[in-house]
Order: structure tokens, then C-alpha cells, then sequence
């Protein structure tokens, strides 16, 4: 086969055979397809599209690119549940543990968080002493005795899509959904979980801003999970405001303590997510026989405190230091808490998720490099949410802050963040749709 002549099919809206798209990612793996010939493919692809077999057969043949995680041995459904990215999402902290809890198997490899959008290993790592860097064989022990873990990437995972990825980003074709789709779903694949459920973000803080894409891309994920024979649900959520009220890594892992010791009242959006995504785990895990009976299983998980004794079982496990998890004011020492204060009186009528994300990681708690050092303790904690009455005396939000150098910059984007209206704003829905 010959390259330009793959190119040149998907330039004219060609369907590509699985033999060709074969060579193309062997040849993307082994160095052989140039990086310019692969940008041109994948430019053809973002105008053009792809057709449901082909996206599934990329998938396939992505995920298969290299290293693949066998769960076969570890009891019952391995259930996994992967987010879109978000800012205040801390949902992965408290779904795991309480699904773990309801006799769930939880086998998850997470990602670290870049720019506005938090990680789940960087959360973790906020409890000093924890280690997300496990062999599999000791992965699959802590999941095989308490039900869940959740690790960074072990082995050579999709190597594939680490160098595709790397060129989507420096071409302008990042926003395909056939792209997208394969990306995401090879990892997860190749994870090895047998059920998915996937919680894609919409609004002006997600990846898909909106709905119509959102809707798009979680079809595309339920129907490559259906063909590689995989349980999928997705789940579409607003993200038109943080989720949770904090936006940090040892601030949300303090929250999902909060939430799982019930100082968090059932009502409040975070919880409602989390008990929406883990009643769909718990079903296709057939642990429960609908979403009604799975959720008051977790609710009951919830209030008896196993729950949280499993989140504490998995940082135990994993080398965590649990007197932080006791105590978790211990995770957000900082130098400075500095109050935010809106410019008048009148209602949260709008707030922009992706600026309060990137306010948080000019502080310290994010990434926009790789080789970014996070402070775990900083980041901003919100006391007000979306249509809430607010008075000029009665702070927004609190910036945990130790190092000051980016502080200005990220109180302007602050303020750019929350707008302040004389009327309450409109209602926006929690939860969007649920595709599966």
C-alpha cells in the first residue's frame, strides 16, 4: 500500500478497509507513515468524517497498538468510568469507592489533568505517600481484595494514540469526533474493563461545548463499545459551572471526603452525578436490576460509611498516608486564603467553568505543560453557586494560595468568570441525556 493513496481516498470521502487503516497505524506505531502524511490523513478525517466501521475498526486496531491490560482473573463485571474533563470533577473519588462498595469491581487507569481540567491521579497524589505508579500484578491484588484501585497507566497503553494525539494538537484537529471517540475508547479498551461508563461534559467548561457535539460523541463511544463488545453508557452533564465547589487537587479530594462522610446533603449537583454514574456502573455490573434499586444501594453505602472506608482501604493500599484522609483540612495548608467578593448585589447569572479552571492552575493546581510541578493544596473553593443570591460583603470564593507570582492574573480571570445579574438566571439542566 502507499500512503499518499490512503490520504488522497479519505481526502474524497473514501471508507477505508481495516487492512488499510492497519497499515496506517503500524506504520504511524513503527515510524514507517511520516508525521506529515499522518497529519494529512487526520486533516482529511476532521472535513470529511469516518463511517461507524471505520471508527470501530480504528479503535480496534489502536487499542491493539501495543501493550493490553487482561482482567480476566479478578472477579465479576470490572466496571470503569471515564469523564470527558470537567472542572470541579471529582466524581471518579467518590463513584469508585461507593460502587466498591456495593460489591462493584472497580479496575480504573487514570490521567493526570492539563490546563483548565482537573486529573484523578494528581487528586489522588495530594495524599502524601500515594503511589499511582503500580505493576499490574500488584493492581490487580488491591482490586482483588477490596474491590477497587485506581493507577496511572501501566506498560506501553496505546502507543498509537500517544503519537497521534501529539499531532492532532499542533494541527487543528483535535475537535473530530471520529478522532476523539477512538482515542478515548481505545485506552479504555485496552484497559480491560468488560462495562463503561462514560460521562461526557457539555458547555463552556467541557472539551465539547455543545450539546449537539456532546450528543455526537457520546453516541459514537456507546456504539464503538457495542461493536468491540464492551457494556457502554454515556451520559451527557453540564458543565456550564463546576461541578463540585472546589477546584483543586487536595481540595476535591477534601470535598469527596465531605461527600462520602454525608457532610454533603444528597440534593447537592455533585452528589446527584455521582449517584447517577454509579447506579449505571452498578446495572451494567448486574449487581443491581435497574437504576432505581442501584441507587439506594449506594445511597445506603453512602450513609453507613462504607463508602468511605473503601476510599480509605484503596490510599491505605496504594501507600497513602490516611490520617489525611481523618483530617482532610491537613490537605489544603497554604500560606494566603484570600476572600473573593462579587461587584454588586444581585444573583450568579452566569459562571465561565474554563476560566475558574485556568484561575486554579495559574495558582498552582494545574498543569499547562506536562512538566508542570502541581501544588497539591491550592486552587480556588467556591461558597456560592450558579443563580444563588449573593451581597457585595459576601465572599464568592476563596483563592488558596501559596505562591503569589500569578495571582493578579488569575483574580482577572476570576472576575471574568462570574457575572453578577439583577434577575435570577434561567434553571440549566444537571444531567442532559443518558445514551446506552
Amino acid at each position: 500500500m502507499i500512503v499518499t493513496e490512503l490520504i488522497e481516498k479519505k481526502r474524497f470521502c473514501g471508507e477505508m478497509t481495516r487492512e488499510e487503516l492497519q497499515f496506517l497505524i503500524d506504520g504511524v506505531v513503527d515510524g514507517s507513515v511520516q508525521d506529515c502524511q499522518m497529519s494529512a490523513w487526520m486533516m482529511a478525517v476532521c472535513i470529511n468524517g469516518m463511517s461507524e466501521r471505520e471508527i470501530s475498526d480504528l479503535t480496534d486496531i489502536m487499542m491493539h497498538s501495543g501493550d493490553t491490560v487482561d482482567l480476566s482473573d479478578l472477579p465479576g463485571i470490572k466496571v470503569d468510568k471515564h469523564s470527558t474533563g470537567g472542572v470541579g470533577d471529582t466524581t471518579t473519588l467518590v463513584v469508585a469507592p461507593l460502587v466498591a462498595a456495593c460489591g462493584g469491581t472497580v479496575a480504573k487507569m487514570s490521567g493526570r489533568g492539563l490546563a483548565h481540567s482537573g486529573g484523578t491521579l494528581d487528586k489522588l497524589e495530594s495524599v502524601p505517600g500515594v503511589d499511582i505508579e503500580q505493576p499490574l500484578e500488584r493492581f490487580k491484588s488491591i482490586v482483588r481484595n477490596i474491590g477497587v484501585a485506581v493507577i496511572g497507566q501501566s506498560g506501553d497503553l496505546v502507543p498509537a494514540d500517544k503519537k497521534m494525539y501529539a499531532l492532532r494538537d499542533i494541527t487543528g484537529t483535535v475537535q473530530s469526533i471520529p478522532l476523539i471517540a477512538s482515542s478515548i475508547m481505545s485506552k479504555k479498551l485496552a484497559s480491560g474493563a468488560d462495562a463503561i461508563v462514560l460521562d461526557v461534559k457539555t458547555g463552556n467548561g467541557a472539551f465539547m461545548n455543545t450539546l449537539e457535539d456532546s450528543k455526537r460523541l457520546a453516541g459514537e463511544m456507546v456504539r464503538i463499545g457495542k461493536r468491540l463488545g464492551r457494556r457502554t453508557v454515556a451520559i451527557i452533564t453540564d458543565m456550564n459551572r463546576p461541578l463540585g465547589m472546589a477546584i483543586g487537587n487536595g481540595l476535591e479530594m477534601k470535598e469527596a471526603i465531605e461527600v462520602l462522610t454525608g457532610k454533603v446533603p444528597k440534593e447537592d449537583p455533585l452528589v446527584e452525578v455521582c449517584l447517577t454514574l454509579g447506579s449505571n456502573m452498578l446495572v451494567l455490573s448486574e449487581k443491581a436490576a435497574n437504576i432505581d434499586e442501584a441507587r439506594a444501594m449506594l445511597i445506603e453505602a453512602l450513609d453507613s460509611g462504607r463508602g468511605f472506608r473503601k476510599l480509605k482501604d484503596m490510599i491505605r493500599a496504594l501507600g497513602g498516608d490516611t490520617r489525611f484522609i481523618d483530617e482532610p483540612e491537613l490537605l489544603v495548608r497554604v500560606n494566603r486564603l484570600i476572600p473573593f467578593y462579587p461587584i454588586k448585589d444581585g444573583y450568579i447569572g452566569a459562571i465561565d467553568a474554563k476560566k475558574l479552571g485556568i484561575a486554579a492552575a495559574l495558582l498552582g493546581a494545574g498543569r499547562f505543560k506536562k512538566e508542570d510541578r502541581v501544588d497539591p493544596a491550592v486552587g480556588i473553593l467556591m461558597c456560592r453557586r450558579y443563580g444563588d443570591a449573593v451581597g457585595k460583603s459576601d465572599p464568592i470564593a476563596y483563592l488558596y494560595v501559596n505562591d503569589e507570582e500569578r495571582l493578579d492574573e488569575a483574580l482577572g480571570l476570576l472576575k471574568e468568570a462570574v457575572v453578577v445579574t439583577d434577575t435570577p438566571p434561567e434553571e440549566l439542566p444537571l444531567i442532559y441525556d443518558i445514551i446506552g
